[in-house]
């Protein structure tokens, strides 16, 4: 198992940063080879259901996803947004946290504990530098689309 986490600041509001942060068919268009598909109707809340599906042809696999806290940011409190990795070959959890940043725009922090199945614990640190690299800059490119 591999825990890493990930910290970026972003002129966006809290609102429109978990909004993007939030947009699960938008986190397949940032990440190579990977579409996203809800599984559950929407609005997102605890019990959204969504999988990634990676790679080609018979070299891909399904990360499916489930969302057990849903905290959308307010005026009082963080954002706070926990998803459980619930697949044969990717298992773990996701958190993302939006709060107001100093000075104005927002603070995010992605945590992650990511797991393979039948990949040793020997291989934990570049699973980790891997993570922080892949899921870096997809969140780059969630916080800067359509700018």
């Amino acid at each position: 198992m591999s825990v890493f986490r990930i910290e970026r600041r972003t002129p966006l509001p809290p609102a429109e940063t978990w909004r993007r942060l939030t947009d699960w068919p938008a986190h397949g268009a940032q990440v190579p080879l990977t579409r996203t598909r809800v599984l559950t109707p929407g609005p997102t809340a605890v019990g959204t259901r969504f999988t990634a599906r990676t790679g080609l042809g018979r070299a891909a696999f399904d990360d499916p996803m489930e969302v057990v806290r849903w905290e959308p940011p307010t005026a009082d409190a963080p954002g706070v947004c926990r998803l459980e990795k619930r697949g044969r070959v990717v298992l773990g959890w996701a958190q993302i946290e939006v709060s107001p940043g100093v000075g104005g725009g927002s603070h995010v922090v992605w945590r992650e504990e990511l797991r393979l199945r039948g990949l040793p614990r020997a291989a934990d640190p570049l699973l980790g530098a891997a993570g922080r690299l892949l899921f870096g800059r997809a969140l780059d490119g969630l916080l800067n689309a359509g700018r």
